[in-house]
């Protein structure tokens, strides 16, 4: 069982990066393995609606978008870790992701895979970044994943993060209900053999 760690701050060393180890550390005390990969810094343009990757099975753009791809295919959970900029998340890591989402709509079926937002903020706007993560999950059929609080954790930098208590706390909590749904979804699918259906039958627009 596997879970991939997108972290979406410049800085790899930051707060965001704190929280997200605390998560990590208890996945792993559960027995999940985790890859973090970080997308805060490399050259990601945003989705530019060339439908390119539905006759290619692929991004146009050849770049960390396709490889992050291919090991989401294969993962059982995605975490999602942004610091807050101007009230929202960090606009490359909402590129990054609409371009990994948009373009394995067809291609990788996200039926199940747990899905969760991890913020760190100074103070404020963190619950609107967290919406905006958390849309990715509920689009796709992908159950999110809560803690004792909203997930998040406050401070500039990681030393700051590190007088969070509360935050860091939620983190753990965080990886224990991670842990669990995944292992709880991952039994399900072994004694039925199956994941719940999908309809894609209609697709609502009001041309005529």
């Amino acid at each position: 069982m596997k879970v991939l760690v997108l972290n979406g701050s410049p800085h790899l060393h930051g707060s965001t990066a704190r929280a997200l180890t605390e998560l990590e550390t208890t996945l792993h005390e559960h027995g999940i393995e985790t890859e973090r990969i970080e997308i805060g810094k490399p050259d990601i343009r945003g989705c530019i609606a060339c439908n390119y990757c539905y006759s290619h099975g692929e991004c146009v753009f050849k770049d960390l978008v396709n490889d992050v791809a291919k090991k989401f295919a294969e993962a059982d959970g995605l975490v999602v870790g942004t610091p807050v900029y101007w009230a929202h998340s960090n606009g490359q890591a909402l590129a990054f992701l609409d371009r990994l989402f948009y373009s394995t709509f067809s291609t990788i079926d996200k039926t199940m895979k747990v899905g969760a937002a991890v913020i760190s903020s100074r103070r404020a706007g963190s619950t609107s970044a967290m919406e905006e993560i958390n849309k990715y999950f509920t689009m796709n059929s992908m159950p999110v994943v809560s803690s004792t609080y909203w997930n998040e954790v406050h401070g500039s930098t990681a030393e700051e993060t590190e007088k969070d208590l509360e935050g860091l706390q939620t983190m753990r909590n965080l990886g224990r209900n991670m842990a669990f749904l995944i292992k709880a979804i991952r039994a399900e699918k072994e004694r039925t053999g199956s994941l719940p259906q999908q309809e894609h039958t209609y697709f609502t627009n009001f041309i005529r």
